[in-house]
C-alpha cells in the first residue's frame, strides 16, 4: 500500500517546484535564512499540491490509462487503489498544501495570502487542465508553462524579492520549451504504435513539433543571452561577465534537443534531468560560474 501511494505521490516529480528557489538564487540570498524559511515552506507547498494534481489526474483518467502499455500500471488504473481512496489522498494533499501556507504565515508573521492565492488557481487551473483544458492542442503547453511561472512567482512572493521580467520570460519559455519535447515524443510513440498517451497527440506532428521546439529553443537562447548583456542586469549584479554563463545554457539546450529529435527520449524531463551526464554537467557548470559571478 505504502508502494502505492508513493506512486500516486510521484515525489520525483517535486523536482520541478525547485523553481521556487529562483528568486532567491538570482536576487542572492540563497544562503540567507529569514529567506530560506518562507521559501522552504512554499516549496513544500506545492510539492503537496502538485502531487495532489497527480493523484486526481490519476484516478479521473484511469479508465483511460487501463488502455495505456504503461499507464496501466499505474495503482488506480490496476486496481491496487480504489478511486475513492484516490481521490481522498488527493484532497488530503490539498489541505496539507493549504495548511502549510498558513504555517509560514505563522512563523514568517507576513500576510501568505498572494502566496494562498497562487496555491488555490493552481489547483484549480491543473484540475481544469485534467478534465478538459489537456486536450486542447497548444493549450495544454500553455497551461503547463503557466505553472512554472507561478513557481517562481510564489517563490517571489513568499520573501518579498522583486522578479524581473527577463526571469518570468525565460522560465515560460524553457517551460513551454520542455513541454513540447515531451509531445514530440507522445506524437511517435503514437506513430509507431498507434497508441494515444492523449486525446489531443492528433494535433500535433513530429514536422510541426520539431518546428515550434526549435523556434522556441532559439528564442530562449538569445533571451537568456540579451539578459545577461543587460545593462539592467549588469548593473544590479555590479558584474559584466554574466555572458560567460551562456555557454552552459546553449550546450544543455543543445543537448536536451538532441535527447528529444535523435535519441526519441524526452518523454518524461524529470528522468531526462536526473540521468542525463551531459546536461548534469551543463547544470554544474552553470550553477557554479553563476555562484562565483554573483557571490564571491
Amino acid at each position: 500500500m505504502i508502494n502505492n501511494v508513493y506512486t500516486l505521490l510521484r515525489p520525483q516529480q517535486w523536482l520541478k517546484n525547485i523553481f521556487c528557489f529562483i528568486p532567491l538564487f538570482f536576487g542572492r540570498h540563497i544562503f540567507e535564512l529569514e529567506y530560506l524559511v518562507p521559501c522552504s515552506l512554499v516549496f513544500m507547498a506545492y510539492c503537496f499540491a502538485a502531487s495532489g494534481i497527480y493523484c486526481f489526474n490519476d484516478t479521473f483518467d484511469a479508465e483511460v490509462d487501463k488502455l495505456h502499455p504503461v499507464k496501466s500500471k499505474r495503482p488506480v488504473a490496476s486496481g491496487a487503489v480504489s478511486k475513492p481512496a484516490a481521490y481522498a489522498l488527493s484532497a488530503g494533499c490539498f489541505a496539507i498544501s493549504l495548511a502549510v501556507v498558513f504555517l509560514g504565515q505563522a512563523v514568517s508573521g507576513t500576510s501568505m495570502l498572494p502566496v494562498f492565492g497562487i496555491i488555490g488557481f493552481y489547483i484549480v487551473i491543473n484540475i481544469a487542465y485534467c478534465v478538459r483544458l489537456k486536450h486542447f492542442a497548444i493549450v495544454d503547453v500553455f497551461v503547463i508553462a503557466v505553472g512554472f511561472v507561478l513557481r517562481v512567482l510564489i517563490g517571489g512572493l513568499a520573501t518579498g524579492i522583486e522578479l524581473s521580467q527577463w526571469l518570468i520570460l525565460m522560465t515560460f519559455l524553457l517551460a513551454m520549451f520542455l513541454a513540447f519535447a515531451k509531445r514530440r515524443d507522445d506524437v511517435v510513440m503514437y506513430e509507431n504504435t498507434g497508441i494515444m498517451a492523449r486525446r489531443n497527440v492528433n494535433r500535433y506532428s513530429v514536422q510541426f513539433l520539431n518546428q515550434a521546439i526549435s523556434i522556441i529553443a532559439s528564442i530562449t537562447m538569445v533571451c537568456y543571452i540579451m539578459y545577461t548583456v543587460s545593462p539592467e542586469v549588469i548593473e544590479r549584479f555590479h558584474s559584466s561577465y554574466l555572458y560567460i554563463t551562456s555557454i552552459f545554457v546553449l550546450a544543455g539546450i543543445i543537448r536536451y534537443l538532441q535527447v528529444t529529435i535523435v535519441d526519441v527520449k524526452s518523454g518524461s524531463p524529470t528522468k531526462v534531468l536526473l540521468k542525463d551526464h551531459f546536461i548534469h554537467a551543463c547544470i554544474i557548470g552553470w550553477l557554479c560560474s553563476f555562484l562565483f559571478i554573483l557571490y564571491l
